[in-house]
């Protein structure tokens, strides 16, 4: 069950969702909620949107732009929108063209929309032509928002839901190598950067955004030396 929202910084805090199946796998879920200066609410990868997680968010304001990083984080956005009409969606041109039946206010690129330009910085991971993801960093909060270029599942969790035990855990731990505390992308999104190039001077950005905590929709995030984190997560990519 849904979690009500917690303060990790300044103005930004996070909901742990429902554990959803991709591809028979589970996957726990998890959302950011910035309130800007405006007092307006931009909230990344929406979860499901409950009666006590829609309470607590409207105790911290109105939700202006719903934010989707990738194609795989879609599947609340339409609940949302529906709760929220006055809202904006905004996602990758692949999200765009995924959920044709929603109506987006834009299509994300590595420049910010003037709506969060001044507060929240953003780049794009490209060079696969099967993914892409667009990185977010909060910076009052120095907090770098990750979608599945990270996915970092604890142990106990691994342990403790069924569907990540037996061969399936050995596929996270030793394969994929999606695990704590060195999580990575899944191995067949780290394969599918054919061209490394766009992606290396994406996570020069985000290094040089020097930040303290990084949050990601799977697993175990990280609340202090986000730097160092970051660059154990994506030595496949210095390689």
């Amino acid at each position: 069950m849904p979690h009500q929202l917690r303060a990790i910084g300044d103005n930004i805090w996070i909901a742990e969702g429902p554990v959803v199946d991709f591809y028979s796998f589970p996957y726990p879920t998890r959302m950011v909620v910035a309130r800007l200066a405006t007092g307006a609410l931009w909230v990344w990868s929406p979860i499901a949107l409950t009666t006590d997680l829609r309470a607590a968010v409207e105790a911290l304001g109105q939700p202006a732009y719903l934010a989707s990083p990738n194609k795989i984080h879609h599947l609340f956005l339409g609940e949302w929108a529906t709760a929220y009409p006055n809202a904006t969606l905004w996602g990758l041109p692949s999200v765009i063209r995924k959920r044709p039946d929603l109506t987006f206010a834009g299509a994300l690129d590595d420049v910010a929309p003037p709506a969060w330009r001044d507060e929240i910085d953003q780049v794009v991971f490209r060079g696969s032509p099967f993914m892409d993801e667009i990185v977010f960093f909060h910076r009052a909060s120095r907090t770098a928002i990750f979608a599945d270029l990270i996915e970092n599942f604890g142990e106990n969790f691994l342990r403790a839901t069924p569907g990540w035990r037996g061969w399936r855990g050995y596929l996270a731990r030793k394969v994929w190598k999606i695990a704590a505390p060195d999580g990575m992308a899944p191995l067949e999104w780290r394969l599918s950067f054919l061209r490394r190039d766009p992606a290396k001077a994406a996570l020069a950005k985000v290094l040089a955004w020097d930040p303290v905590r990084v949050i990601m929709a799977h697993g175990t995030w990280a609340r202090q030396d986000g730097q160092a984190f970051i660059r154990r997560s994506f030595r496949w990519l210095a390689r």
